[in-house]
């Protein structure tokens, strides 16, 4: 699978022709399933108005409405209740899966309990992720980041990348994402760990790593 973790959507042109280019089509001839599971679990995300603009394409971080040639709602907290038959074709069919912002344990405790944390290493879809819905690619997400308590009590991820990523750095809504507080983080990470600001994005195809900016970033190694 195919990885663009962004800290805030598709939202400069270097990004847009990355997309592009890991889409090998343009986005019109795409066809997306968004997934807006993460929001539900945060306490600035939904239920509400928030969720709508997201799946409606009327959010201000461009994902949906970016002009697919059709798009779908994948709702992970649905599919354990229902015949796998009835969602499995649709995601294995898809080109890509626009991955929503909000809380990553949330988001990873649903993609284990939906199965769709085993599927993803097997699909040929992109996968676009959105603040959360690209951290929980990483081993862990660090104290820093935990909302919502899973059941095991733990910060862990779907470890699908051998790094961790800190978002939104020195956004001006976001006091507590400095620079200064991003190397703080990633002190207590075990692993190499990346801060990036929403004009950001960090490319994974078959393991190789590249970092897609008009904007600030720091790797820092263990």
């Amino acid at each position: 699978m195919k990885l663009l973790l962004t800290s805030a959507g598709v939202n400069n042109k270097s990004i847009h022709e990355t997309l592009i280019d890991m889409l090998g089509k343009p986005i019109a001839e795409s066809t997306a399933l968004c997934i807006p599971t993460a929001m539900y679990g945060s306490p600035w995300g939904g239920p509400g108005d928030n969720v709508w603009k997201f799946i409606s394409g009327n959010s201000e971080h461009p994902m949906v409405g970016l002009g697919w040639k059709s798009v779908g709602v994948l709702e992970l907290t649905a599919l354990p209740s229902i015949a796998e038959d009835r969602w499995l074709p649709l995601i294995r069919e898809a080109d890509v899966l626009l991955v929503s912002g909000g809380d990553a344990l949330y988001l990873n405790h649903w993609m284990q309990q939906s199965g769709l944390a085993n599927l993803l290493p097997s699909l040929d879809a992109v996968y676009v992720g959105m603040s959360a819905g690209s951290m929980v690619m990483a081993p862990r997400i660090g104290e820093d980041f935990v909302g919502w308590t899973p059941p095991n009590g733990s910060d862990e991820t779907l470890n699908l990348v051998d790094f961790s990523i800190f978002p939104h750095l020195d956004h001006e809504m976001l006091p507590e994402n400095t620079m200064a507080d991003a190397e703080r983080w990633a002190a207590g990470m075990q692993g190499p760990s990346y801060a990036i600001d929403d004009q950001t994005a960090i490319k994974v195809v078959d393991g190789a790593v590249e970092v897609i900016s008009e904007g600030h970033w720091k790797l820092f190694s263990p």
